[in-house]
């Protein structure tokens, strides 16, 4: 490995370990779930702009493939507003515990996109994972109702993963993320104007909550989105999957310091949460072993 490769290794964990921390700060930021996407996704797109006046990246699209972008965009916004409202409602560790579960629907979701047959070793997976969802269940019940939006949110990703997949190699991942924000920006803004949400409470924000959705917009979105798209330059894709697959980890990780006292879970917690990111770690592995015995 040279040292080229080896600082983009660096810079993968570096942002997934940030990736991870966006569940620590949607914590820390005392706003509602759908005020809290609003500000990420404006700081998002705003960030993503600089970059490309900075960089001199031409973004301007037809409009016939920007309406499509506008409405994953969507799909975008509905993930992260589940995905807060699950931190609120229940803690971080139970909502990354859970939203580990996207491979699960990934692997059911692509084979319909793509009209094939479901592979058997995406049922098994499946079935695994869903019985480490099921001990959560058991051992966690207090927190239903965050465990329901973690799941949602683990749909909506998995729709946004299948949807993304089949535009990502018609244009640079930075412009396709550029517009998806303001697509989900757009939605909830009219979300907003129609039921009354753009009250002073929306603008009336405390400096350490404007400063928590500034790391979230421009760092946790902006920057990320970018870095991420860097590394796949030098890094293969499967080689990123893995990484990502360590957010989970790392934010239940991140959680027990900065909330020791509302992130201590059950034995029965941390064994569904290990069944399942042992299945989304087996799952690539087994099948990129199965290819390599093909003729």
């Amino acid at each position: 490995m040279d040292s080229h490769e080896l600082s983009r290794h660096i810079q993968l964990h570096s942002t997934v370990v940030l990736l991870g921390f966006t569940a620590i700060l949607g914590a820390l930021i005392t706003l509602g779930a759908a005020d809290l996407v609003w500000y990420r996704m404006l700081f998002g797109f705003v960030g993503l702009w600089l970059f490309f006046v900075i960089r001199k990246i031409p973004f301007v699209l037809p409009w016939r493939k920007v309406i499509p972008l506008l409405g994953i965009g969507v799909v975008v916004a509905l993930h992260w507003i589940t995905f807060f409202h699950a931190i609120n409602v229940s803690n971080v560790s139970v909502t990354l515990g859970v939203f580990a579960s996207t491979t699960l629907f990934t692997s059911f979701l692509e084979p319909i996109s793509q009209g094939r047959r479901i592979f058997w070793l995406e049922v098994v997976i499946g079935v695994v994972i869903l019985f480490g969802i099921y001990l959560i269940f058991q051992y966690e019940f207090h927190y239903l109702t965050g465990i329901l939006y973690a799941l949602l949110s683990a749909f909506l990703n998995g729709l946004f993963v299948v949807l993304n997949r089949n535009i990502s190699l018609r244009h640079h991942p930075s412009v396709i993320s550029f517009y998806e924000m303001i697509g989900g920006f757009l939605f909830i803004s009219l979300f907003f104007g129609f039921t009354g949400g753009f009250s002073a409470g929306l603008f009336r924000i405390s400096a350490a909550d404007l400063f928590y959705l500034g790391l979230l917009g421009f760092v946790g979105t902006a920057y990320a989105f970018t870095a991420i798209v860097n590394v796949m330059k030098v890094l293969s894709a499967y080689t990123v999957v893995l990484s990502i697959n360590m957010e989970p980890v790392y934010g239940i990780v991140m959680a027990h310091f900065f909330f020791p006292e509302d992130e201590r879970m059950s034995a029965g917690f941390y064994l569904g949460t290990l069944i399942i990111l042992v299945s989304v770690f087996a799952y690539p592995l087994i099948k990129r072993r199965m290819r390599k015995k093909l003729p």
